[in-house]
């Protein structure tokens, strides 16, 4: 067997990127890859917009003919209404075809955004408790969802957009020069007045973007906190909804600055740009005016040449400036979602890792020594324990001596800092983690359920269970009793976070969906110094047929289960300092014996005890 000797992967702070404006090429060609699985609906986008853009030059020809028709010397209304209804069918047409341009891309956009949601969501799903417990859930969120979002006018407007404006720009300029090469030339002088400041705005719509995106998601964090059921509670205890009303005025006007800044910048470019778009076709329509005047040049080809062509090509070259802008300052959103999705999981199944079968229950602990990321101080130190199949194990000892610790190494909640945990001889970290998993039950001390009906509730530890497998293990928790005065019985919705049980009936909700699973080994903190003497004596009732022939660690806070226990294990500042039953260790007169005459001796063995 492969010894291990790994040191804590340390949860990485991913700052805000503020970047410098330029575009990172591997990183576009990256955002290009998630259009692989659309081409066949990209390239019918691209169809559509390379029509629309040819029946957009159609109204100039048409406008041209038009006007030089009607200043000629015999001028027919026949064929003026026929070039203008040819340019109603025209604009018709592409209307038509906008349309299923506009289905396709928004098709391509939301399928994208669906891919990265999903793709996102599975990397969160593996990520390690450690992350969870240096990331606030608001951020997470915030990632999620709003960053998410944030890019899906990217895909749509941004990538799809450049290419009808590229099209559009070079399909106008051939027209243009086949018109008045001199005009075209005039007009191209004017070019390096859009492009000139593209670039400065890019960098700075980049930052601005990023800040937004970070204060949106202290804010979506904050809110997380406060406007859930606990938090509320806590604010409405304490008489604090006022000054949570100005903390959240601090975030919301940060964050309005924040959005305001982001926003002007480009405005004020597309200011600027507008401005020369107006300027431009003057010009031009002076220099025509020369041309018409001294070279013959025709009155319509000036007058769509200044006020249409121009028009068009100032406006897609203007918008291939402004999608450069929006671009550059997209792939700062790109870049907070494919950090996460990029980072490797902290806990993840070794190469050739097997599964876990025929689980007899064993546990070993080989000089376990663990540390939380970002803490120095040892959480256990140089641990060594043995437990045998189906013992009932205690641990006791001090808060913050290590029990919980120990509870979270066994499923791989966390990696051992050095040594090892054992099952049945193999080292946790080689088997799968899902196999592994599958053998252990947990009731944790702050019991968690779903907003979801009781029945769904038990059924999330076995999705397959029958109904009378589900009423068996409330029975057997002592819940069915009660479920059945409910209304609507088992469908019950229990509200978040369990809110409308009480804490007796939470736990022993908890304790039926664990019987249901029907684990080999169960991790049990054994919280009850909270509850009401006959809440107590219906879980102490419910654990009866939970420990039954299972491997059992619970952090003991009864008298009346550490004196069933075959063995106590008594944890002191991250070491084993004393293993036994209750009289041995009564008897040896050492820490557990102190705590036991401190705790227990006055006879309150409903006390909080031993934690």
């Amino acid at each position: 067997m492969a010894q291990y000797c790994v040191g804590i992967t340390m949860e990485t702070d991913w700052g805000d990127d503020d970047g410098d404006g330029r575009i990172d090429k591997g990183l576009a060609r990256r955002v290009f890859t998630y259009f692989r699985p659309y081409w066949r609906a990209a390239l019918l986008a691209l169809g559509c917009i390379a029509a629309g853009a040819a029946l957009g030059l159609v109204p100039a020809l048409i406008f041209r003919a038009l006007i030089d028709h009607l200043a000629g010397p015999h001028p027919s209304f026949g064929h003026a209404l026929e070039l203008i209804g040819l340019g109603i069918g025209a604009a018709i047409a592409g209307g038509a075809i906008g349309v299923a341009q506009s289905y396709l891309s928004e098709r391509i956009s939301q399928g994208i955004i669906f891919d990265l949601r999903e793709q996102l969501f599975g990397r969160l799903l593996h990520r390690s408790v450690g992350f969870y417990t240096s990331h606030r859930a608001g951020e997470v969120m915030s990632r999620i969802g709003n960053d998410i979002n944030g890019i899906e006018d990217v895909v749509a407007d941004t990538v799809f957009g450049s290419v009808g404006n590229a099209i559009i720009a070079g399909s106008t300029l051939a027209v243009m020069f086949a018109f008045d090469w001199r005009l075209t030339l005039v007009a191209l002088v004017m070019l390096p007045a859009f492009a000139l400041p593209t670039r400065r705005a890019g960098r700075r719509v980049y930052r601005a973007r990023g800040r937004v995106q970070a204060q949106l998601a202290r804010m979506t964090a904050y809110l997380q906190e406060v406007l859930g059921i606990s938090g509320a509670l806590l604010v409405k205890a304490f008489v604090r909804e006022r000054d949570e009303q100005q903390r959240f005025r601090a975030l919301n006007d940060e964050l309005r600055a924040r959005e305001i800044r982001a926003s002007m910048i480009a405005r004020r470019f597309g200011a600027l740009m507008q401005a020369l778009q107006t300027v431009g076709p003057a010009l031009l329509m002076l220099a025509g005016a020369w041309l018409v005047i001294h070279e013959g040049t025709s009155v319509g080809t000036i007058f769509v040449f200044a006020t249409v062509l121009v028009s068009r090509f100032g406006m897609a070259a203007g918008s291939l400036g402004q999608t450069h802008v929006n671009l550059v300052g997209s792939l700062a959103l790109f870049r907070r979602i494919f950090t996460w999705i990029d980072a490797p999981p902290e806990i993840a199944d070794a190469p050739g890792a097997r599964r876990l079968d025929d689980v007899r229950g064993g546990i070993a602990l080989e000089h376990v020594t663990f540390a939380y990321p970002g803490q120095q101080r040892p959480a256990l130190n140089d641990v060594n324990a043995a437990i045998e199949p189906g013992q009932l194990v205690a641990l006791v000892g001090p808060s913050g001596a290590g029990k919980t610790t120990i509870t979270t190494l066994i499923p791989r909640f966390y990696d051992v800092g050095a040594g090892c945990v054992r099952i049945d001889g193999t080292d946790v970290r080689d088997v799968t983690l899902a196999s592994l998993r599958e053998h252990i039950g947990i009731v944790f001390q702050d019991t968690f359920l779903f907003h979801a009906s009781i029945r769904d509730n038990l059924l999330y530890a076995r999705p397959d269970a029958t109904s009378e497998e589900v009423e068996t293990a409330a029975r057997a928790a002592h819940l069915h009793e009660f479920i059945v005065t409910l209304t609507d019985g088992y469908e019950t919705v229990v509200g978040e976070r369990g809110h409308r049980l009480s804490g007796g009936e939470k736990q022993r909700l908890a304790i039926a969906r664990v019987i249901l699973k029907d684990p080999r080994i169960l991790l049990l903190d054994e919280a009850t110094s909270n509850l009401d003497t006959v809440s107590e004596q219906l879980i102490q009732a419910a654990l009866a047929p939970l420990f039954a022939g299972r491997t059992s660690i619970v952090i003991a806070h009864r008298l009346s289960t550490i004196l069933a226990a075959d063995l106590i294990l008594v944890m002191d500042h991250g070491r084993l300092a004393e293993r036994g039953t209750h009289h041995e260790l009564l008897q040896r007169g050492g820490l557990y014996a102190n705590l036991y005459e401190h705790q227990f001796h006055t006879g309150l063995h409903a006390a909080p005890a031993l934690t």
